[in-house]
């Protein structure tokens, strides 16, 4: 570690050099305002006073309270609905930092929007994910730090650094903690709601020594049906995992299938709660123990048995490695250690 001597005739570090010549500033927008000011506590720096205004057509506007000139800022934006209203504040606010001469620009998006489209599996239809990559590059962010994607190999469609944290060991901690799984059951099977998330499934189960079992859905619609199973639930304790919750339709599918096939209870792990259209009903209406997801998406009503694991501590700390310039992979170390 190098020293220098600062103008008071103190020895300052490296890391202590680089906060006084490019101070972290935090801004917070409006898609989840609570899960930014938790973040903002735990690194005690206050958020910025930024004033976002929208027009009567739609137009945006954005006014930054305070200089940023030099400063390493942290945009904290989940990209939930509306979706492409709080993608346009991301983008104007990026704008904004640019030409006001901030020094790094890092964008923290707890829920990347779009992330669903990521290959094109049809004629003449867009790969949306790269599009979005386009777009905030375009606004000359230096870093995107974000959480579970839909697909990891969005990364490769960024041309600057990507910090892709991960949630699902914070879920697998809660069903540990709580005593629902454990690693000396075996009665637990993770269960995969389709052939795609059957890597995911695997990464959760390790946690708890548990084999995994894939719902045999075929086909681009769920619907209630029940589907075949591939491998055993028959008087297991299930646990469903998924990247993300939207209209409910896919786990009310897993719930039936592997309830059909004989599975005593159903739990539900999912790291994104969008709960889109009448979501809520028919998650209410499923016979499931409970429904654990994260906080990265703010909503007014949740369903009944749901309960929420917050990313602030995850993300502060995801923050505070990169403005220090220490090994986001530290962060992994950690959370394999629970396992």
């Amino acid at each position: 570690m190098y020293l220098v001597i600062s103008k008071k005739g103190q020895k300052m570090n490296k890391e202590e050099l680089h906060q006084m010549l490019h101070p972290m500033k935090l801004i917070g927008l409006g898609g989840n305002q609570a899960l930014n000011e938790k973040i903002a506590n735990i690194l005690h720096i206050p958020l910025l006073e930024t004033a976002v205004h929208h027009f009567s057509d739609g137009e945006i506007a954005v006014n930054i309270g305070e200089t940023v000139r030099g400063c390493d800022v942290f945009v904290i934006q989940s990209i939930q609905d509306p979706v492409n209203e709080n993608f346009m504040e991301l983008e104007i606010v990026c704008d904004a930092l640019h030409r006001a001469s901030a020094h790094r620009i890092n964008c923290v998006v707890p829920y990347l929007a779009y992330s669903r489209s990521d290959t094109k599996t049809r004629s003449r239809e867009p790969i949306t994910a790269k599009l979005v990559a386009n777009l905030l590059q375009l606004t000359g962010i230096d870093r995107l730090i974000t959480l579970d994607l839909h697909a990891e190999q969005i990364q490769g469609f960024y041309n600057i650094p990507v910090d892709h944290l991960h949630a699902m060991p914070l879920l697998a901690h809660y069903y540990l903690d709580n005593g629902i799984a454990s690693v000396d059951e075996d009665d637990v099977v993770i269960v995969s709601p389709d052939h795609s998330g059957t890597k995911l499934a695997r990464s959760f189960g390790s946690f708890f020594n548990a084999p995994i079992a894939i719902v045999d859905q075929r086909g681009a619609r769920y619907d209630d049906s029940v589907h075949d199973m591939i491998g055993d639930v028959k008087g297991k304790k299930c646990i469903i995992v998924d990247d993300l919750i939207d209209t409910g339709t896919r786990i009310a599918s897993s719930t039936n299938s592997v309830l059909a096939a004989g599975a005593t209870k159903v739990y539900v792990a999912a790291s994104h709660a969008l709960l889109s259209h009448d979501a809520i009903s028919v998650l209410n209406k499923l016979p499931i123990e409970q429904i654990v997801v994260t906080d990265t998406i703010k909503h007014e009503k949740y369903p009944d048995r749901l309960v929420r694991v917050s990313v602030d501590q995850l993300l502060a700390r995801g923050i505070d490695y990169v403005y220090n310039d220490r090994s986001i992979h530290q962060i992994f170390d950690e959370q394999n250690r629970i396992k």
